[in-house]
């Protein structure tokens, strides 16, 4: 493939490979909640539109609501009109796809409850896989996993797949890990983080060990430092409750940005599998250096958005959107972070995130170190390479070149640039669109494992506890901007900037 993106013919026609159809049943534990609305609804039917599913499918949705099968299908009816692309919007084959769409009014936290409807739906076709996704707040995952198996639901080819968050510390996870795992087997546990799904999370798989070019210079001879990026424009809108009790630190760094790390720095695994991927990025998460008293209070900064401009509008601060006098929750947060491994040592990771930032990115930045000497009277910028996760997703990377329009021997920094949706003449499917497939199929790839889990909260434990001991007070910064100067200073004291400020 070249940067203009000619490659296969597949790829020039906008087409993409995919598998056989599969028929299954899937069942959405939840179903009248914002992400199945969203999210769940708009992938499979993307994934129908794409012939990857049988029309003898069954997708189940369940929650305590009253409602007829009718009444739910036209309420997914609305919902794929709002969230389908208007490129992939067919109302055939959205009418088609609705004939798949059941609903069963039940509360399946209730094992004692009549799930005869429930029951009813599900074939016995022994072989035909049967997922379970559950769309509730975590505390139910034990008790609905329990009803499941009390109701003898459980087959040798079904799945249960919990969304994050997995707990909300040590404790809490190992709860819902050993719980869940009365009833079903590890492999049959699927705990999904949409980032995984994302194309540009697992291109950098492929990025780095399928091109020897990058894998023979990553590590701490070439690479200054690591920057992970993941800013959002918007600030808690509906989930301030939510959001309140959690803050950046759980909602994202400890799975989402954690699990971009690992990828980044975790070695080459043995072969493409589940477990030696897992095993790998397992390493790096034990890797981590524990943070310290003293870490937090000098290399963690967080943050909390107050009132400011966006799109040069006034738009409020965290309190006024969350609608209470006072908190202390950060939903803004910058970490520096070491990895204690032969291939990291002396480099220095920074993970960053936050609400109401100044744009909306999440990128990988992996500096290079600058030429050891000079032979030019400019002294080259260190090169960058940096991966788009979203949006605009693509990788580039900076050079110095000779500057053709300069008399004398100067130099200018070029940027070899691609864009992968051009590049692959072809739309970029959502996240959950490989992760639901992936979840019918029992291809744990794309999914956490319970040790990944529980070795994340291990290292974000200590720095939860040390911002509520306030080692690290709360800052406020401006809506609309990019954190607070601290942030800036964190990257400064080694010499370093934030991308944005290159």
């Amino acid at each position: 493939m070249d940067a203009t993106g000619s490659s296969s013919t597949i790829q020039a026609e906008g087409k993409q490979p995919v598998p056989g159809a599969v028929a299954f049943d899937f069942v959405i534990v939840g179903a009248t909640g914002d992400l199945t609305m969203r999210k769940l609804l708009p992938a499979f039917y993307e994934c129908f539109r794409r012939g990857q599913i049988e029309k003898s499918t069954k997708i189940i949705g369940v929650a305590r609501s009253g409602l007829s099968v009718e009444d739910y299908r036209a309420k997914a009816h609305e919902a794929l009109k709002g969230f389908v692309a208007a490129a992939s919007y067919d109302d055939a084959t959205i009418q088609d796809f609705l004939g798949l769409v059941q609903y069963v009014s039940l509360d399946m936290s209730d094992k004692d409850a009549d799930w005869t409807g429930l029951i009813n739906l599900l074939p016995t076709e022994k072989g035909r896989p049967r997922v379970f996704y559950v769309a509730t707040a975590p505390k139910l995952y034990v008790p609905t996993a329990d009803a499941i198996a009390h109701n003898k639901l459980i087959t040798d080819s079904s799945r249960i797949v919990l969304e994050k968050p997995i707990g909300t510390d040590q404790a809490t996870a190992a709860e819902i890990n050993d719980g869940v795992g009365l009833y079903f087997t590890e492999e049959q546990i699927f705990r999904i983080d949409h980032y995984l799904g994302k194309q540009t999370v697992q291109n950098i798989l492929a990025l780095r060990f399928a091109n020897p070019i990058l894998e023979r210079v990553w590590n701490t001879d070439s690479i200054a430092h690591v920057q992970i990026t993941a800013a959002e424009t918007v600030g808690v809108g509906k989930r301030g409750p939510y959001y309140d009790s959690a803050g950046a630190l759980r909602d994202m760094v400890q799975n989402h940005l954690l699990q971009v790390l690992s990828l980044v720095a975790m070695e080459p695994p043995t072969a493409f599998s589940a477990m030696d991927l897992r095993d790998e990025k397992l390493k790096i998460l034990r890797a981590l250096k524990p943070m310290s008293d003293h870490d937090i209070a000098t290399d963690t900064v967080r943050a909390q958005y107050g009132e400011g401009l966006a799109d040069g509008k006034r738009v409020a601060g965290y309190l006024e959107d969350l609608g209470a006098p006072t908190s202390t929750t950060e939903t803004y947060l910058a970490i520096r972070a070491e990895i204690r491994t032969a291939r990291w040592d002396g480099v220095p990771f920074y993970i960053r995130t936050g609400k109401r930032m100044a744009r909306k990115e999440t990128i990988v930045v992996i500096q290079f170190r600058p030429q050891p000497w000079a032979i030019f009277a400019d002294k080259p910028e260190p090169s960058q390479l940096v991966l788009r996760i979203q949006p605009d997703e693509g990788v580039s990377l900076s050079l110095a070149s000779k500057d053709p329009a300069s008399e004398q021997y100067r130099l200018r920094e070029s940027v070899l640039d691609v864009d992968y949706v051009k590049a692959f003449n072809t739309r970029y499917p959502d996240s959950y669109e490989d992760l639901l497939m992936a979840a019918v199929r029992g291809d744990q790839v794309l999914f956490i494992r319970r040790d990944e889990v529980e070795a994340s909260w291990r290292w974000i434990e200590p720095i939860l506890h040390g911002w509520e001991k306030n080692i690290r007070p709360l800052e406020t910064y401006p809506a609309g901007t990019q954190g607070p100067a601290s942030s800036d200073q964190l990257l400064a004291r080694d010499g370093f900037v934030w991308k944005e400020n290159t």
